[in-house]
């Protein structure tokens, strides 16, 4: 009888359509007729999630029709197998969705999202994701649990490592890139897996940059800048699922917070698809002081919308009783199993539930690795390059020290469970393979890894040093120092390796300093006693290739910073869209080594700044140098005054004035100059990569409308209010010519 009727569901919801062909008043009609047939069990089943590490244990609990999906399986037989077990050995066949953390790549490993947001390239960032979703689904993964669209404002948090930065719409742009990139044109492709956008909300606001850490986000903040990226998210990228935060938001738990996915995301977005929890984000409500115990934290996130729970437990344990109590109710439960439901549907997992694991034929495929270099090139920010030294113009000799020049498995970055450091090109790999024969390279570590603070060997480089034309020192951190509970106090260059650059600038060879890592660092020291700064993240498997590219001009740097790198910590938060004061800093003000003896205390101008370290950050958003040099033409509006349902034209000539060919990242700024609420001093609101050759000039144009200049006003409405703007564009959000028009 079983078998019968999984046979007869089977027919009802395949024949001989596709996904691809099913509306969406098809699949719901589907979701009808299984929801009818589902008992109670069957459905808290659906909102339970397992992990892999005990799947003996898992088989049963899946042939007992309790799991709805499963963590981390990468093996492709264990994964058909249990998929055989849901769909052959439970009472209604339903499929299992099987989730991973694929962040920045599955086997190819691509720059970590912080490094490919420094591409300012979406086109790349959707391709990137769309190989990772390639490599991850033929091992029977059909879910992510990316992209991370988290607006980050403090490098001590390490999870900003995955984040794409600081600005609401180059995150917003980004991540629906990658969306686009992991869904595929048609969920239901075998090669597409679903993308969960995380962490809803606020996450990356943490106090102090300390992971898990409380935030205090109002409701127009949330508004005007943390929620946009997810807006962006459902609304042009059809997002498949959203993941809750960890954070506790004025006092509210992410997870049970019926504002942000009640009243926002379903009734004001409309989303269709699921929320999950993050893992042992419910039971950790307790922890919060938010709930006495798990079953209350079962109960109230089951009402604030979390439709299935992480790993913990609690719905399996007391939905049943929550129900007889009536603290929950049916129609909240088929609700939240539709959510789920319809997302498997549209995956086509019960069409296709099993999968190839054609693993050879798909794994680090050529065009895979040429694309991780491309886009690790295009990631790479040049911070300083003093006389010009780079690109190397034939040396002799080079010496190249530093605990990053050879470490494979540190370079791939933060959250790669799945990469194997065997594949990694490393620089000195790279530079051997592609220089060796004509250049003679003497290699050696000197510092064995970034926190090793032995400074032994500092004679011999410097010697080394003496030897060479030029000096590669490859510094940074481990990845294990960015990501996920990985925050910091402080972001100087762990262990010996800021003095191993001062012992190499007494020898006299210039030295170019090329800095892997997860976060902004702060570098200020270091990259005045640099000749050149490369700026390369954490870059992935074929980051010492682009890392070679770059030295020797085979690829000219095009990156450009996703987020401000301060002086030092003190100076964080910052970043470049903050709100003016009252008494805003012009530049003039005082430091602290000119201030005269026994200074009146209204003497320095009373303005908010630091006097130790002033209010300009080591480097702007937006920043990032270039082998040539570019010349912005005068801006040409098409209007000077435009009603609220105009477009501006915005134009200029842009000219390539160097002798090398390169692309500039154009980004255009406004600012509002009086509004109902202060608004941000500057806020990025469109960017083109251009590409020049050698004396080319081009003419860019923009095209603004006016209705992206709304925002939630004093009445929290959304709405352009009329008045003055400023308008820049230039090469980085603190340079640009500045022109004013209106909106009536």
């Amino acid at each position: 009888m079983k078998r019968l009727l999984v046979l007869a569901l089977f027919l009802i919801f395949s024949g001989l359509e596709t996904s691809a062909q099913v509306s969406d008043a098809q699949i719901e009609k589907k979701i009808d007729v299984l929801l009818k047939k589902m008992a109670l069990k069957e459905k808290i089943g659906q909102m339970n999630q397992l992990s892999a590490d005990a799947m003996e244990t898992n088989f049963k609990v899946i042939q007992q029709g309790m799991a709805g999906s499963v963590l981390s399986i990468t093996n492709p037989e264990i994964a058909n197998k249990a998929q055989k077990i849901a769909i052959e050995q439970t009472r209604l066949g339903i499929p299992l969705i099987f989730g991973r953390d694929v962040i920045h790549g599955f086997k190819t490993i691509f720059p970590i999202p912080l490094g490919q947001a420094a591409s300012f390239d979406p086109d790349l960032v959707e391709k990137a994701a769309r190989v990772a979703a390639i490599e991850a689904s033929e091992t029977g993964i059909r879910w992510t649990f990316a992209p991370m669209i988290d607006i980050a404002r403090d490098p001590r948090w390490g999870r900003i490592a995955e984040s794409c930065g600081e600005d609401p719409y180059l995150t917003s742009v980004l991540g629906v890139a990658m969306i686009k990139g992991f869904q595929g044109k048609d969920l239901s492709n075998p090669t597409s897996i679903a993308a969960c956008a995380k962490h809803f909300a606020g996450y990356g606001a943490a106090e102090g940059g300390r992971d898990y850490n409380t935030t205090n986000i109002t409701e127009r903040q949330f508004r005007n800048t943390y929620l946009v990226p997810f807006e962006n998210a459902v609304k042009k990228a059809d997002l498949a699922t959203i993941m809750t935060a960890f954070n506790a938001n004025d006092g509210i738990p992410s997870s049970c917070n019926e504002f942000l996915l009640k009243q926002v995301l379903r009734k004001e977005w409309n989303f269709k698809g699921f929320v999950v929890s993050d893992w042992a984000s419910i039971t950790e409500m307790v922890d919060h002081g938010f709930c006495s115990d798990n079953k209350e934290a079962a109960q109230k996130a089951i009402n604030a919308g979390v439709d299935m729970e992480m790993v913990s437990g609690t719905y399996v344990a007391y939905i049943e009783s929550l129900l007889q109590e009536k603290k929950i109710t049916i129609e909240t439960i088929n609700e939240e199993v539709r959510n789920i439901l319809r997302v498997k549907f549209k995956l086509g997992l019960f069409e296709n539930p099993y999968v190839k694991g054609n693993l050879k034929e798909v794994f680090y495929k050529e065009e895979h690795l040429k694309l991780a270099e491309k886009i690790a090139e295009r990631s790479i920010v040049l911070l300083k390059n003093k006389d010009a030294v780079l690109p190397l113009q034939q040396p002799k000799t080079i010496a190249v020290f530093g605990p990053l020049a050879d470490a494979p498995h540190e370079q791939m970055g933060t959250w790669v469970f799945d990469g194997e450091k065997n594949h990694t090109m490393t620089p000195i790999k790279a530079l051997q393979e592609q220089y060796g024969k004509d250049i003679n390279i003497i290699y050696e570590p000197i510092v064995k890894y970034s926190r090793d603070k032995d400074s032994t060997d500092f004679a011999k480089a410097r010697k080394i040093a003496k030897q060479a034309d030029f000096v590669l020192l490859f510094l940074g951190e481990e990845s294990i120092l960015s990501g996920e509970a990985h925050s910091l106090s402080d972001l100087n260059l762990q262990g010996v390796q800021s003095e191993l650059l001062e012992t190499l600038v007494k020898s006299k060879t210039p030295i170019v300093t090329i800095i892997l890592a997860g976060r902004p660092l702060t570098i200020q020291k270091d990259v005045e006693q640099s000749n050149a700064v490369l700026y390369a993240w954490h870059p992935g498997t074929m980051g010492g290739s682009a890392i070679a590219n770059i030295l020797f001009g085979k690829a000219n740097p095009s990156g450009k910073l996703p987020v401000t790198f301060p002086k030092n910590v003190g100076q964080i938060p910052m970043y470049y869209n903050h709100l003016n004061t009252g008494r805003p800093a012009n530049g003039s003000e005082l430091s602290l080594n000119n201030i005269p003896i026994e200074a009146s205390q209204t003497s320095l101008g009373n303005k908010s700044y630091y006097l130790d370290s002033g209010n300009d950050p080591l480097f702007p958003f937006g920043f990032g140098l270039s082998y040539t040099t570019f010349e912005y033409g005068k801006i040409k509006l098409s209007k000077t005054v435009l009603k609220k349902d105009e477009v501006l034209e915005i134009s200029f000539t842009l000219k390539n004035t160097g002798k090398y060919g390169g692309s500039e990242i154009v980004q255009l700024y406004v600012r509002d100059l009086a509004a109902s609420i202060a608004l941000p001093v500057k806020e990025l609101k469109n960017f083109q990569k251009i590409d020049l050759k050698p004396k080319e000039e081009k003419q860019v144009k923009f095209i603004l409308p006016i209705a992206d200049l709304a925002f939630y006003g004093i009445d929290m409405k959304k709405k352009v209010e009329s008045g003055k703007f400023d308008l820049w564009i230039g090469t980085n959000s603190a340079e640009g010519e500045k022109v004013l028009f209106e909106v009536q």
